[in-house]
């Protein structure tokens, strides 16, 4: 490189090492608005979120950050720096399409959303938090009319800032497949018996105790890390230094709170797994939130309903609680199949047809084909006819998730994606690992970690998650390594 490109570069490093401090001081604003900040603190959260982000776009999307882009883009860059370029131009060209004001007021809706969110869940009223959404939708159509190129779908627009090179084009038949395979599937076990549910009173306390083991084991770090409670379990990251979980626990349904503690934590080990010294440069983080959600679904789902960690996990239970645990009936109860109505207690088997639903209902909101007020008519309409229950109440039903009310519209396809990425990682490990379920049931998670860190983790955004995956674990049709999994796990548990 020469003098030019070498300053261009240094300069660009700095900038985003800033941004990247920034981020964290934004990020601890949420957490803390999720779990600790007292109501009345709200309308001043919103300033100070909106101040943050308007600063963060300020800083990314002035003139001389596209210089240096340019710069480098004549520069002879190593695989890393490219990538960083690479990746930088195409979030700054989202960036840079967006009036300043329209982030400040997305980052405002976002803070009033959630409150609006939360005292709607507290009346059991989807009237109280209509407006908020409302508000929200137009804020994401007005972006999508500065950010659309071309022809593309609106909704498009949206996936492609979670899950890069994703389209509903392909997602409509992929999740056509896969509920039309899950449903063939619930048929058959319509016939047989069961498994019985796990039952009984779980003190909190013991629970906490129980997590905070849990995650330890599995190589969650807890002196860069911490494990804390929420309305609604989500992951954050302040630094490469400080990754904060949450979970929901539930005095009678140990396993649903559990799920989302081990679910936490597979997004903590990701983000601790990051290589620290790509801080800020566009190549230290996740590559998708599909590729994110994979990390904590293959946790939860494949080692942590799989009957190996049933049997470590239920000694783990006797000493928490001092009450005796029969492995096998912890491993059927894991994985019980019912349809249900909330998305994050569902079983594994039934989880994907929730996200259909929101799929299909947020991709109607932002084109246009449905109202906000006729939403949760409409919600309540779709889990009838595709998940087989409906609503009573409105946190059962469109008031349960938190996402629409921070405005993250096309997140929700992530979690599917995640479900076909793990269950072909794990297909892909098991032959990589003659002794991986002998580790789990000694409770050796390290071996696993390890191959996350070698073919996920350390490669940060090198490449897009669909290229980081296929290195990973080469051509694999992912709907049938999902419903190979769901197949061989249900065969055992209903027997």
């Amino acid at each position: 490189m020469n003098r030019q490109q070498e300053d261009a570069l240094k300069n660009l490093n700095e900038r985003m090492e800033e941004m990247g401090l920034l981020r964290g001081a934004s990020a601890l604003l949420h957490w803390d608005q999720q779990t600790y900040m007292p109501p009345g603190a709200a309308p001043m959260r919103g300033a100070q979120n909106s101040r943050l982000a308007s600063l963060l776009h300020e800083r990314f999307t002035s003139p001389e950050v596209g210089d240096w882009l340019n710069v480098l883009g004549e520069a002879e860059l190593d695989t890393v720096q490219t990538a960083s370029v690479r990746n930088l131009r195409k979030e700054r060209d989202r960036a840079v399409r967006l009036p300043i004001e329209l982030v400040k007021a997305r980052a405002l809706a976002s803070t009033d959303g959630f409150t609006q969110w939360m005292a709607a869940r507290e009346a059991e009223d989807y009237s109280v938090f209509a407006p908020a959404l409302e508000r929200l939708v137009d804020l994401s159509k007005e972006a999508i009319g500065h950010l659309r190129k071309d022809e593309a779908c609106g909704y498009d627009v949206l996936l492609e800032q979670f899950d890069p090179g994703v389209t509903s084009e392909w997602l409509d038949p992929v999740f056509d497949r896969m509920a039309k395979e899950i449903n063939i599937l619930l048929a058959e076990l319509e016939s047989k018996e069961t498994p019985a549910e796990l039952g009984g009173t779980w003190n909190i306390e013991g629970q906490k105790a129980l997590s905070q083991d849990v995650v330890d084991a599995l190589g969650f770090n807890l002196k860069e890390g911490r494990l804390d409670e929420a309305q609604h379990p989500f992951t954050i990251k302040m630094s490469p230094n400080d990754v904060r979980l949450t979970t929901h626990y539930y005095e009678s349904d140990l396993l649903s709170g559990l799920g989302g503690t081990i679910h936490e934590a597979g997004h903590g080990l990701y983000e601790q797994g990051l290589r620290k010294d790509w801080f800020g440069s566009g190549v230290g983080d996740a590559a998708s939130l599909g590729l994110h959600e994979s990390q904590s679904r293959f946790w939860e789902n494949f080692i942590g309903r799989s009957l190996p960690f049933a049997k470590w996990l239920s000694k783990r239970i006797e000493h928490h609680f001092s009450t005796p645990m029969d492995p096998t009936h912890l491993y059927c109860a894991s994985n019980r199949v019912e349809r249900s109505l909330i998305r994050v207690m569902a079983d594994e088997t039934t989880y994907n047809l929730h996200i259909i639903v929101r799929f299909q209902l947020e991709r109607a909101l932002i084109d246009g084909d449905l109202t906000i007020a006729d939403a949760e008519a409409a919600w309540n309409e779709r889990y009838r006819e595709v998940v087989g229950v409906e609503p009573t109440k409105p946190t059962e039903g469109i008031l349960q998730d938190m996402h629409w009310s921070g405005g993250a519209f096309g997140y929700f396809p992530s979690y599917s994606l995640g479900n076909l990425y793990s269950a072909s990682m794990g297909a892909k490990m098991q032959e990589d690992m003659p002794t991986l379920w002998t580790d789990v049931e000694n409770g050796d998670f390290s071996p696993i970690l390890t191959w996350l860190r070698t073919h996920i983790h350390e490669r940060g955004h090198i490449a897009d998650a669909p290229i980081l995956v296929k290195d990973a674990v080469g051509d694999r049709d992912q709907v049938a390594d999902l419903m190979t999994h769901l197949r061989s796990r249900l065969n055992a548990a209903y027997r």
